[in-house]
């Protein structure tokens, strides 16, 4: 059976940057499944899997703007100290849910000042590409509740 529309594909994966660095991987004894078609893995990969089938193997480069965008520098910005209140150590790398004008935004710390800290609101991932060593190991037809949500049943 292929990876197609309102279907759900298991597989076990390596996420590597440029530099060969592993960013993420799926434990060995749990690979990541999803419903094909719904959104829920980043656009690239998506479009790599379709038409697989299980027991294939695949290198996938996926360009930023098929993953998580290009950085955008205007989401870099520094807000007081005291939009921190109650949280007594700030550090860079640390990350925070804001409120933004579309909804909350997850901010990661880059720099802690006396008055100011520099927050980034763009994706950790940003502006790279990405590449993936995928191992597929199954694909199903999705349940009807499955095909309601877009999502995999737990």
């Amino acid at each position: 059976m292929e990876i197609a529309a309102a279907r759900v594909a298991t597989f076990h994966y390596i996420l590597t940057d440029d530099a060969g660095q592993v960013l993420d991987r799926s434990p060995e004894d749990h690979p990541l499944s999803y419903f094909h078609g719904g959104g829920n893995i980043i656009p690239g990969l998506e479009k790599a899997l379709e038409g697989r089938s299980a027991g294939e193997s695949l290198t996938v480069d996926v360009p930023p703007a098929e993953a998580y965008g290009e950085r955008i520098e205007g989401l870099v910005q520094d807000v007081p100290r005291e939009a921190f209140q109650g949280i007594d150590r700030i550090e860079p790398g640390m990350q925070f849910q804001a409120n933004g004008g579309q909804g909350p935004v997850l901010v990661t710390v880059i720099a802690v000042g006396d008055r100011q800290v520099r927050i980034d609101g763009n994706h950790p991932l940003a502006g790279k590409t990405l590449h993936f060593d995928v191992r597929i190991t199954d694909v199903r037809e999705a349940t009807d509740e499955e095909k309601q949500t877009g999502r995999v049943a737990a």
